[in-house]
Order: C-alpha cells, then sequence, then structure tokens
C-alpha cells in the first residue's frame, strides 16, 4: 500500500487561506456579532461617528452563514454582494493550483474600481439620507 502523498506545494497556500478563512467565519457563524461589544468596537465609528465601508461586516457575515440575506444586506450591502465573489476567486485561485497553473488574480484595473466603489459606499452610507438604507445601526 502506497503511502499518502503530501499535498502539493501549489495547493498549499489556497488551502490555507481557504482554511483560515471558513474557521474564521465559522467563529462569526457561532458567536453572533449583533450582540454589542461581542467583537469589540470599531475605532472609526466611535470617533467620527463615520460608517467604514467595512461597518455591519461581521454581522453580515454572521447572517450570511445563516442564509439570512436581508440581515446581511442590512448589515453591509457592500460586502454581502462582495462575498460571493470572494468564494469564487478563491474557488478560481484552488482550481488553477489543482491544475498546475499560475493564479493571475485581478488586474490592476480591478482593483482600482474595487477601491473606487469602497470609496463611493463609503461615502454613500455616511449621506445622511442614506443612512438609513445604507447604515440602519446609526
Amino acid at each position: 500500500m502506497a503511502a499518502p502523498t503530501a499535498v502539493a506545494p501549489a495547493l498549499r497556500a489556497p488551502l490555507l487561506a481557504g482554511a483560515a478563512v471558513g474557521a474564521a467565519t465559522l467563529l462569526v457563524a457561532l458567536r453572533d456579532p449583533h450582540t454589542p461589544g461581542s467583537y469589540g468596537f470599531c475605532p472609526l465609528l466611535e470617533l467620527t461617528g463615520l460608517a467604514c465601508p467595512l461597518c455591519g461586516g461581521l454581522r453580515a457575515t454572521h447572517d450570511l452563514a445563516h442564509l439570512d440575506l436581508a440581515g446581511a444586506w442590512s448589515a453591509n450591502a457592500l460586502w454581502t454582494v462582495a462575498a460571493p465573489v470572494v468564494v469564487v476567486l478563491w474557488l478560481t485561485w484552488l482550481l488553477a493550483a489543482v491544475r498546475g497553473r499560475p493564479f493571475r488574480g485581478l488586474s490592476s484595473t480591478a482593483g482600482w474600481v474595487t477601491l473606487g466603489v469602497a470609496i463611493a459606499f463609503f461615502v454613500a452610507r455616511n449621506v445622511p439620507a442614506l443612512q438609513p438604507y445604507l447604515t440602519p445601526w446609526i
């Protein structure tokens, strides 16, 4: 009987990243961030009253893990849309590693577009008229 083979070096990084994100998601799924102070506080929100693009991300992740799309959307609409994209990118990385091909990732244009969307979301969720829709806890 042959000895089990080690994980190919190319697979190590995507598998470790997937395991780390999976463990973090499991923690957030089991420990409810809707309870005030359960994960600390956001320094930017506490100091300035401004909600950054990440505010509500833990609550949205918890809700997504429990398949509550409406709750996730109300906590952080941007993360609710971005999370499935991140999963698809990770699967693409994993598949490239399985096939022995390099993962090219995103282009620099996609990076700049992502930054622009995050900044636009940051501004929009802090506009008083939009806060009830994009930042419901303020």
